[in-house]
């Protein structure tokens, strides 16, 4: 397929890694947007009154949500220092594939965290079982969306 593409743009392999770049570029700033969204409002969260009235569960879910921001937020913003490492180097394949991976990684993590703050949000201020049913409606959701939507378009032929 990548030949293929290639033939098809008329692109070189240099041409195709530049622009494939600036594509995931451009996918990362919708992404980056959300989780410093998100991080901000779990770091914010902590400095509320209410928040020392949460229970053990809800603590263990805040925590693993900032956590899993945290970790979302490095790998959304991992491709610009790897772009500064590899700067110049000729290694523009390499960029695009480490780029690639820390993005699908990011965004998979990042499910993770937004669910996680949904499930929060939600066992304080609905009780029993409902917070867990739409909180898995909504992870539900973003796997359709975000995996299974892509996945199915894919294998469609032209």
């Amino acid at each position: 397929m990548a030949d293929g593409e290639t033939e098809a743009r008329d692109e070189t392999d240099e041409e195709q890694a530049d622009r494939r770049y600036d594509e995931l570029l451009q996918e990362l700033r919708v992404a980056q947007t959300g989780v410093q969204f998100l991080f901000a409002f779990l770091l914010t969260l902590a400095f509320t009154q209410r928040f020392s009235q949460i229970n053990d569960f809800q603590l263990t879910v805040y925590v693993g949500s900032l956590i899993a921001t945290a970790v979302a937020s490095a790998l959304l913003i991992g491709p610009v220092p790897l772009h500064r490492i590899l700067f110049r180097r000729g290694l523009k394949p390499r960029l695009v594939r480490g780029a690639d991976i820390m993005a699908r990684a990011g965004l998979a993590v990042l499910l993770v965290a937004v669910n996680g703050a949904v499930l929060l949000i939600l066992d304080v201020v609905l009780s029993g079982a409902l917070p867990f049913i739409l909180s898995g409606a909504v992870t539900l959701w973003f796997i359709v969306v975000w995996y299974v939507v892509p996945l199915t378009a894919r294998e469609r032929p032209k």
